[in-house]
């Protein structure tokens, strides 16, 4: 009978413990459907970027971390050590956490311009607006090769803008220029390529039109 009854207990809490494991790092849902950003960013492309590329690193990230003390420690903190892991894990880690903050800079019936504090700092920090979407947009286009463009609000406060090669991003202690993501860019082929073929300037200036400036705002006065 004891050893019924803690099979039983140990068959009940098994989901429940696999769930705790489990919930640490998720794979968040994409916050909207896969055409609700045409015809910028078109359905087919949406659907395998998130439901393939984005799902494949988040895996990969998972099996790297498996049995480590990196599956309960934040993505953050990971980051801040990148340099000492390994390829597998800097590499899917950043795909990961990167493609899910790509998904929520963009929204349906997004683009205009930033307003408030945020429209204040990228103003202060650029001279205008549209000198910060030149920038910006230049810095997609003359990325060679994969990567990603950032706006990353300093340890100083102050605005500025860079890019990283692969699945890297400013949090992580590689790169030369360092600070808190706010707001990026995918200039990997496989998110524009089915919809703009090489066109990549053409991809950028389509992307204006579905940003999310609510959620660049949250995170730039310090919420997630």
């Amino acid at each position: 009978m004891k050893t019924t009854l803690f099979a039983l207990i140990v068959l009940l809490a098994t989901p429940f413990a696999l769930k705790a494991q489990e919930s640490f790092h998720k794979f968040a849902p994409l916050p909207y459907a896969y055409d609700a950003l045409e015809p910028n960013i078109d359905k087919m492309t949406m659907e395998i970027h998130y439901d393939r590329h984005h799902r494949a690193y988040y895996n990969n990230f998972l099996t790297a971390i498996k049995g480590t003390e990196l599956e309960k420690t934040p993505m953050e903190a990971i980051f801040g050590n990148i340099g000492s892991a390994s390829p597998a894990i800097r590499n899917n880690g950043g795909g990961y956490w990167n493609h899910e903050m790509f998904w929520n800079c963009m929204k349906p019936n997004g683009g205009g311009a930033p307003t408030g504090k945020l429209g204040e700092a990228i103003n202060s920090a650029f001279g205008s607006f549209d000198n910060f979407k030149k920038q910006f947009a230049e810095a997609g286009t003359k990325r060679f090769g994969s990567g990603w463009v950032w706006l990353v609000k300093g340890s100083d406060g102050k605005l500025f803008i860079t890019s990283t090669a692969n699945q890297d991003n400013p949090l992580m202690n590689t790169e030369e220029k360092r600070g808190t993501p706010i707001f990026c860019l995918d200039v990997w082929e496989h998110a524009y390529y089915l919809k703009y073929q090489n066109k990549r300037a053409d991809y950028i200036t389509a992307f204006w039109n579905v940003v999310n400036w609510d959620y660049v705002q949250k995170r730039f006065e310090g919420g997630k």
